[in-house]
């Protein structure tokens, strides 16, 4: 092993790179050598430079963390941690197969953890059981044992202020607004600002709870009191409290169901 560890970074989202870049350069005993922004550029990346570990971001779409995993050649693979925002079967899975990750958004302390145990690992040159424990992981994966699921919808929020660190449940969110490059919780009078995309959200919040009637704004559906007319085929919602928001034609279907009670 060299006198630095290798690092890559794949994650679709551009701040999720750039956060595990600033969490993992003030360590000096590693060296990041790349950043993949899909699972396509993963594998190319993996094969070419042999990265002795790989952060990996589990929901990408098109092709998964897990995914990429299987498409990655046989013979020796990097060390894997994962980079998830699933609390729940996720954790499960990994603590079985003894694979480390780590959860969004970055806990400091937690992370240091994470990255003192790879030093170790790879320092103690205990390569052979962390070549058990992928192989492991990636039989059960083509036997599909480990799935991303309706199990693994986002069942609560993690949020940062200063040093704080406080959670919101997702059932307790009325809607969500896009602020650039975050998004805005409202839960009641409360506003919460989280690093997330509403792109991204949309697909870790469970579609049974949560639909997108805005391309800046969704809406927990069980909130919505009325709908009202506006304009031709445009409608606002009406939440609860009194909220209004305004729900454009591209996202009409989403909220079929509603809209079929009140024509």
């Amino acid at each position: 092993m060299s006198d630095k560890i290798r690092a890559l970074i794949v994650d679709d989202e551009p701040l999720a790179r750039e956060g595990l870049r600033m969490a993992v350069e003030p360590d000096s005993d590693f060296t990041i050598i790349g950043e993949a922004a899909n699972g396509h550029e993963a594998v190319e990346l993996i094969t070419r430079e042999h990265p002795e570990l790989v952060f990996l971001d589990i929901q990408m779409p098109e092709m998964s963390g897990f995914d990429v995993l299987k498409a990655l050649p046989s013979g020796k693979l990097p060390m894997i941690v994962f980079v998830t925002a699933y609390d729940s079967y996720a954790i499960r899975a990994f603590e079985v197969h003894a694979v480390d990750y780590v959860l969004k958004p970055l806990d400091p302390a937690r992370f240091q953890m994470t990255l003192d145990r790879i030093k170790s690992d790879l320092k103690l040159k205990r390569d052979s059981q962390i070549g058990d424990r992928l192989a492991a992981l990636l039989d059960a994966l083509r036997r599909d044992e480990i799935k991303i699921d309706n199990e693994s919808y986002l069942s609560r929020f993690v949020l940062k202020e200063g040093d704080r660190i406080y959670f919101v449940n997702a059932d307790d969110v009325d809607w969500i607004e896009a602020a650039d490059y975050y998004a805005q919780l409202h839960t009641g009078k409360k506003t919460h600002l989280i690093r997330e995309t509403l792109n991204r959200l949309e697909t870790q919040l469970d579609p049974s709870k949560f639909t997108r009637i805005h391309r800046s704004t969704i809406v927990n559906t069980s909130r919505i009191k009325e709908l009202k007319r506006h304009f031709q085929s445009e409608f606002i919602v009406i939440l609860d409290d009194g909220t209004h928001l305004k729900m454009s034609r591209s996202y009409r279907d989403n909220l079929a169901s509603f809209l079929g009670e009140k024509e």
